[in-house]
């Protein structure tokens, strides 16, 4: 898989809404199969393995996100809901464990800069900018900034689903006002700390629907996570930076008030609308996605050539679009429909 330039400068520019010679790219690979393929190097034993796939298929930009030094688990109460098998070997299967919050009102309750702490913030500047640097010069690729737990995403690693929404459902004007601005407090001091980086571009990932679309009434979204939102990325966008929106699941029907927000692109799942984004966020947003890891998993080589093509033709004036597998490349994909689709995609992805 060679002959089309990569790097970093493609990354940027796609990043700055600049057309590129071919369309910018990025994955999210738990495949370890097609790393053994194209490298020769089971990942698991070579560190490096990643690193030489990801130079390898021309990937420009890899998502990243860093919480800070010390995760929740070990600063306070958490509610680990288990994992299910995903990767090759299992290793990744965890069991539920009992959520420490027995009650709504435990939940409504709760504050979570009491719960875990503000770190120094001069610490926590330096321990980004460290990982920054590091994380930059170990690869090729644009290396952003990150954020995980925002808001939507730090309740669910606090409560799991269920109690957050049996106190949802309980007290919802309380929740979202009390408990979710206590995570929007913690948030902000690590958003203030990533301003004073030298990053370029920011990754906010929030969790903040599911894949049939809200969970919460649009107005409560719109009261009370939006205009968070904003203050947050108003922040980065104050010192120079531009960021970038993740959420699993669709919501596209919270397009315009994220923009308004502030995002300057839209990482999502092929769940949401590509052609209503790409006409109407293509030609002033970055978007990444697209492809859709079902029609890898299921379908036929037609399949996964009918869907690349579409998805290119959908975003050709769409400056900031990066190509990838939106809902991940799991473990289950047949190895042949992986070469296919990243041999396809080097042809197709060609920009006259």
């Amino acid at each position: 898989m060679s002959g089309l330039p990569v790097s970093y400068a493609i990354g940027k520019a796609a990043l700055n809404l600049q057309r590129t010679e071919r369309v910018a790219r990025t994955e999210y690979n738990d495949n370890w199969e097609i790393v053994r393929h194209v490298t020769g190097k089971d990942p698991r034993q070579y560190p490096e393995a990643n690193r030489e796939f990801n130079d390898a298929v021309h990937l420009d930009f890899l998502w990243c996100t860093d919480d800070g030094p010390v995760p929740w688990s070990e600063r306070g109460r958490v509610t680990d809901m288990g994992h299910a098998v995903y990767l090759e070997d299992g290793s990744d299967y965890r069991a539920p464990q009992a959520s420490p919050f027995k009650t709504a009102q435990d939940v409504l309750a709760f504050n979570a800069v009491a719960e875990y702490g503000l770190p120094d913030f001069d610490e926590l500047v330096a321990y980004y900018e460290r990982w920054y640097q590091a994380e930059q010069a170990a690869n090729d690729q644009v290396v952003p900034g990150g954020y995980y737990k925002t808001l939507i995403s730090g309740a669910i690693e606090a409560f799991g689903w269920e109690m957050l929404l049996l106190a949802l459902g309980e007290e919802p004007e309380r929740f979202c006002e009390e408990v979710l601005g206590s995570i929007f407090e913690l948030s902000l001091h690590h958003f203030r700390a990533w301003a004073r980086t030298s990053i370029e571009f920011f990754m906010c990932h929030d969790d903040m629907v599911w894949t049939a679309g809200a969970f919460m009434r649009p107005e409560l979204y719109r009261r009370y996570v939006f205009p968070r939102y904003r203050e947050l990325w108003g922040v980065l966008r104050d010192a120079g930076k531009r960021v970038l929106f993740t959420s699993d699941g669709t919501f596209d029907m919270f397009l315009d008030d994220i923009a308004a927000a502030g995002a300057d692109g839209f990482c999502f799942e092929p769940t949401n609308d590509l052609a209503m984004m790409a006409q109407r966020y293509g030609g002033t947003h970055v978007l990444m996605g697209g492809m859709d890891c079902r029609t890898l998993t299921f379908g036929t080589k037609d399949d996964i050539e009918r869907e690349l093509r579409w998805v290119l033709d959908t975003t050709r004036d769409c400056p900031g679009f990066f190509l990838a597998v939106g809902n991940h490349i799991p473990a289950n994909i047949p190895l042949e429909n992986l070469v296919y689709y990243f041999e396809r995609v080097e042809e197709l992805g060609r920009r006259t």
